[in-house]
């Protein structure tokens, strides 16, 4: 049977949220109640036995880590005076740098696109979003240079304008081809980090009944979690806004620009050593290059040229890779990044293998509604010297990812600085 650490991490790996909430019997008495929140589907029969068989052990586990999590990690206050020049938080830091010295363009644009059926209200719509736009201070926030260095400045709410394309006289061939000229050109136009709002919206009409909305922001104030929270905000307002009801939603406790400085303030001193001295003694000696024998030689300038391949596993085969990793302790993630270490080791016949995984880095119920630049970036070390079985392999992976989730506080930037590696552009 695995750990209760191990079980707990494949449940977050699949993006099962467990949480305590007190409950009060009577003046002298007090215990808790464990509650779970899953996307539709992920909670299988034997998940769902596990979670039973080990509630107890579950919720001992979970007051330990609270109680842990409140004697080592500062709470993230709300702002005194949000008028001030404010810090960017680390990652936002490391995309401004990037725009300084390639100047502006579309590489870090997160374009989404989300259907509306059904005879849509577009003052309804866009007052929906800007709704969402005075939530959330990041996404009305611009980035500008003060001494040489950076510094974010929220603006105060305005109206988020909506253009609307209508696409509704062409023929159907036509429209089709439009439609996806009009998602492209909007995805690679760029953003001036100097002018906020760093979000465009469009709304593409189909028909009477149908459109899209098409959502654009910035990475330096978004991620792909960011995005999903945005449609959710989107999915409770509109309706209430057609209805001519106020907003469902509670403010806010918390803002990004909370995060940045408490980052800022946590990730110093004993705290960020700690962290950074595992990085260093795990990625030490690590290879800077995987030299894979490609059709053709690396450029020597990044040109983001690249493409993706998708390709979907049989149900048969995701079968067993299910029942792998569940014999082996491991998630789904860590048997396919096992997998996937082996096939580069094939290829390259390089023994010491080094991925780079992103992690949403969540790892705060505060932090997990609001949008904003969170995720990171974490570095897998995978090695092959002794020549492991694939279930010795496995066992490897698992302890060196479990331990990354451990150190997933220190940003990516972070960990490059301490090391100073060989880089290319």
């Amino acid at each position: 049977m695995k750990t209760i650490k191990e079980f707990l991490s494949e449940l977050a790996n699949l993006d099962v949220k467990l949480w305590l909430e007190p409950n009060h019997k009577n003046d002298n008495s007090r215990d808790f109640s464990l509650r779970c929140n899953s996307p539709a589907g992920v909670i299988t029969p034997q998940i769902r036995e596990q979670l039973v068989e080990r509630k107890v052990e579950i919720i001992n586990f979970l007051q330990q880590v609270d109680i842990r999590s409140k004697s080592t990690l500062p709470t993230i206050e709300p702002m005194a005076d949000e008028t001030l020049p404010l810090p960017l938080s680390f990652a936002q830091e490391r995309l401004w740098f990037l725009n300084q010295l390639e100047g502006a363009s579309a590489t870090y644009n997160m374009p989404a696109a989300v259907r509306i059926s059904g005879n849509s209200d577009i003052n309804a719509l866009q007052q929906a979003l800007t709704e969402i736009v005075r939530r959330h201070q990041v996404l009305r926030t611009s980035f500008h240079t003060v001494d040489d260095r950076p510094i974010q400045v929220i603006h105060p709410a305005t109206t988020l304008k909506i253009q609307a394309i209508d696409l509704q006289a062409l023929a159907p061939i036509d429209r089709s081809t439009e439609y996806q000229a009009a998602i492209e050109k909007e995805a690679l136009i760029p953003f001036d980090l100097e002018t906020a709002p760093l979000i465009r919206c469009s709304l593409l009409l189909l028909s009477a009944t149908e459109q899209v909305l098409l959502l654009t922001m910035h990475h330096i104030i978004s991620d792909g979690w960011s995005i999903g929270v945005l449609i959710q905000e989107l999915a409770f307002l509109y309706p209430a806004f057609c209805a001519g009801s106020p907003s469902p939603l509670p403010e806010l406790p918390i803002q990004y620009a909370d995060f940045a400085l408490w980052q800022r303030q946590y990730l110093a001193g004993s705290m960020l050593e700690t962290q950074l001295d595992y990085w260093q003694q795990q990625l030490q000696g690590a290879p800077e290059l995987l030299q894979l024998p490609t059709d053709r030689p690396r450029p020597h300038l990044q040109t983001y040229r690249g493409t993706t391949q998708s390709f979907t596993l049989s149900a048969d085969l995701n079968q067993q890779l299910q029942s792998l990793s569940r014999e082996s302790g491991t998630t789904l993630f860590m048997t396919l990044a096992a997998a996937f270490s082996t096939l580069l080791y094939r290829y390259s016949g390089q023994s010491d293998l080094v991925l780079g995984t992103p992690i949403a880095n969540r790892n705060r119920r505060e932090i997990e509604s609001l949008i904003g630049f969170f995720v990171n970036t974490l570095v897998l070390r995978t090695r092959f010297e002794d020549n492991p079985s694939f279930a010795q392999l496995l066992t490897q992976v698992r302890e060196i990812t479990l331990q990354a989730y451990e150190h997933q506080d220190v940003p990516f930037e972070q960990v490059v600085e301490a090391l100073k590696p060989q880089r290319s552009l």
